[in-house]
């Protein structure tokens, strides 16, 4: 397991510390299943078990770990129920968030401007990085580009809600990645969809977020099958 060491960022350690074990559990650095304490994880990250512990207690929220009385804490296992609950409702909420950045895009707005060149970088890191094979920076980028276009809506509670629901779904979605290796497909996705955006054609970006969100679904049992160590025994 390679996590950074962050000791210099005394303002924000837990915040640093939730983003970087969150980080670590959504790769699979930390696997399903894993036994994790928060004495090792603080001498890692170079912290104390302080904003280790203020950590656990956001993962717990989103259920990515469980504290076990007495023993620590377990990373949580995958669960195809949670992962097929996080879809539905993903499709539910981003397709309103991505519908309603369409419908108020404005180029002529300098918030709207700046928008899009934050999100052309991000899509151009993005499709610069596919040779690298760099699967936590693809992911990351990913999710980049999601949050940019949420935050266009101006709805905070849309963006908490989204972003609190995404991390079981994310680590089925890098063991897709992982697999398929469909990272210039998944690009082209979002340049397309970030295309409708920049016209105000909601339809299309509904149309085109649907496949984009679905579109590496076929493989799910398969992956289960292959990862099963990875999942809940019984659900």
């Amino acid at each position: 397991m390679n996590l950074p060491n962050i000791s210099k960022n005394r303002n924000t350690l837990s915040d640093h510390a939730y983003h970087v074990i969150r980080g670590a559990i959504v790769t699979l650095q930390l696997e399903p299943g894993q036994l994790v304490f928060e004495s090792e994880l603080g001498s890692t990250l170079g912290v104390s078990r302080t904003p280790i512990r203020e950590a656990f207690r956001r993962l717990m929220t989103e259920e990515l770990i469980e504290i076990l009385p007495q023993r620590g804490a377990r990373i949580a296992y995958m669960s195809k129920k949670k992962i097929e609950e996080a879809r539905f409702v993903r499709v539910s909420l981003e397709v309103s968030a991505f519908k309603e950045a369409a419908r108020k895009w404005n180029a002529n707005d300098a918030a709207f401007e700046k928008a899009y060149q934050q999100i052309k970088g991000i899509l151009e890191e993005h499709r610069k990085i596919i040779d690298e094979q760099n699967f936590d920076r693809f992911l990351e980028l990913d999710e980049s580009f999601h949050s940019a276009v949420f935050e266009l809506t101006g709805n905070s509670t849309l963006i908490s809600i989204i972003n609190q629901m995404r991390g079981h779904l994310n680590r089925m979605r890098y063991l897709e990645l992982l697999e398929t290796k469909h990272m210039k497909q998944l690009v082209s996705e979002h340049e397309a969809i970030f295309e409708a955006i920049t016209v105000n054609d909601e339809e299309q970006t509904e149309r085109l977020l649907r496949e984009h969100i679905t579109s590496l679904e076929y493989c799910t049992p398969d992956l289960v099958k292959k990862y099963s160590h990875y999942f809940q025994s019984v659900e």
